[in-house]
């Protein structure tokens, strides 16, 4: 069983600031990955953060695109690390920003993939679905 706690070598689902071209792509990741390719993470929704965003699970819901990103075995534990900071996700802290959790997102040719996302906490989850803005089409970049 996958728990937030573990440390699999899953790969990473990301749709923000780490996707190429990116704020955060080339600082985190460049050299330090060996595959990256289009999906989409279904039954989520995304929302407009304060310079990032948000995915939230909604069932139902269409699907968020970013990227599939799978480290090279050498750097795993280190990226995996350094991702949690960057997205202020402790395991078990009610004040994370971010939950990491194993969901499955779809590649480009349709085939399933377990992957590590950060999906809104619960309570940040809460206010977006409150107050929040959705992003239509679930592509950040796009919503330029």
């Amino acid at each position: 069983m996958i728990t937030p706690e573990s440390r699999d070598p899953l790969p990473f689902f990301v749709y923000g600031t780490l996707r190429p071209g990116g704020a955060n792509h080339d600082l985190f990741l460049r050299g330090r990955i060996r595959t990256e390719e289009p999906g989409r993470l279904p039954g989520a929704l995304l929302y407009d953060g304060p310079g990032y965003p948000y995915a939230v699970e909604e069932p139902g819901a269409g699907a968020v695109s970013g990227e599939l990103v799978t480290a090279r075995p050498e750097s795993y534990g280190s990226l995996l690390t350094e991702l949690d900071r960057l997205e202020e996700y402790a395991p078990g802290d009610p004040r994370n920003l971010y939950e990491r959790v194993a969901r499955d997102v779809v590649r480009g040719d349709g085939t399933a993939v377990r992957a590590w996302v950060y999906l809104a906490a619960p309570a940040v989850a809460a206010r977006l679905r409150a107050r929040g803005r959705p992003i239509e089409g679930g592509d950040w970049p796009a919503r330029r």
